[in-house]
């Protein structure tokens, strides 16, 4: 359970506009090249490159379907053979996204930047199957709807940092693209310094012009009341995450998470912490705490240690689901060995 405190002293507003039922969906685009895809059948092409996407019934299903256009042409027959220079289509059908919150409290705003209250269950940016609902979204339709101060010249309303999609908190946002470079600067100097021990970036990290503080649950009780955490964080291969997984690597890029005690609860066997991350590392927090383990109360993905639980419903691959088909990503151990098994389910 991880959250932000957010406080103010001027009666807050919200905005937001009610998620459609169904979203536009996306496209993807590909060049076909001579030294490797020409010559190839259009089904050879989409099955063999993107197999993770779906089984080769699911790409000859969105061959028929007509979701493929090769130089603007819907093309059907997927033994079509490729040649180079054609541009390739492939329309995700619009879906249902997840239901997600779509409110978000203003807690300052000027003609640079506002500062959002986001709830948990919102995500900030698109990303697997919430391409729609996001704050991003919902700022580019206030902007659009001219609503306030986001309507001016050089427009360009985006977060410039992250919060998970589980997580509350404040969230800033620019207006501008000169704020966003700045904005973005303000936060990139803490990770930078991290991994240099010298005298003049730890005093340069002391004088950072923006600290992020948050507030988490985590499982346990921590004896320390404060302790310095510089595991690194880097990614290993994980069922359904085409990137890779964020796990607690000693070949991970450097990170560094302050923690202090603020509550224990011996009877829940529960503590509750305030961190301060030096560095943006992806789950960091999540990371961290399971690292010298205290996994955050309800995390399901990340166990002690900072790596991942073996199952996880949240990490479905999301790239085809839309289509019908659906995959999940189980651990089996046989003899001591664990295997990593994906199952694809067809439509019905």
């Amino acid at each position: 359970m991880l959250f932000t405190t957010t406080t103010t002293t001027s009666p807050l507003n919200s905005f937001g506009s009610p998620w459609p039922d169904l979203n536009d969906g996306l496209f993807y685009s590909d060049a076909v090249s001579t030294t490797s895809d020409s010559g190839l059948t259009l089904i050879h092409f989409y099955s063999s490159k993107y197999k993770n996407s779906a089984p080769l019934q699911g790409w000859l299903q969105r061959i028929h379907n007509g979701q493929i256009t090769i130089d603007g042409e819907v093309v059907k027959e997927p033994k079509a053979i490729l040649r180079d220079g054609m541009e390739l289509v492939y329309h995700r059908l619009p879906w249902r996204e997840p239901d997600a919150p779509y409110l978000l409290q203003v807690l300052y705003e000027d003609d640079d930047m506002i500062a959002l209250n986001k709830p948990a269950g919102l995500q900030v940016l698109p990303g697997g199957l919430f391409q729609q609902r996001t704050v991003l979204m919902q700022l580019q339709w206030r902007a659009s709807k001219g609503s306030s101060s986001l309507e001016t010249q050089g427009s360009h309303p985006v977060p410039v940092h992250r919060l998970g999609r589980g997580t509350s908190g404040i969230l800033l946002c620019a207006k501008t693209k000169v704020a966003k470079t700045s904005l973005a600067a303000f936060f990139a100097e803490g990770t930078s310094l991290i991994g240099d021990s010298s005298n003049a970036n730890m005093e340069q990290s002391k004088r950072r012009k923006i600290s992020k503080i948050y507030r988490a649950l985590v499982n346990g009780i921590l004896k320390q009341d404060k302790i310095i955490i510089k595991q690194p964080i880097g990614t290993t291969r994980y069922p359904g995450v085409a990137k890779g997984l964020y796990v607690a690597s000693a070949l991970g890029k450097p990170a560094l998470s302050k923690v202090e005690v603020l509550e224990r609860d011996s009877q829940l066997n529960q503590t509750l912490v305030q961190v301060e991350i030096e560095s943006g590392r992806p789950h960091q927090i999540r990371i961290h705490l399971s690292f010298i383990g205290h996994p955050l109360l309800g995390d399901p993905l990340y166990d002690v240690g900072g790596q991942p639980m073996c199952f996880d419903s949240e990490h479905e691959d999301e790239s085809f689901a839309e289509d019908g088909y659906k995959c999940i990503s189980v651990c089996v151990a046989v003899d001591g060995l664990v295997f990593h098994l994906i199952i694809f389910f067809p439509p019905h």
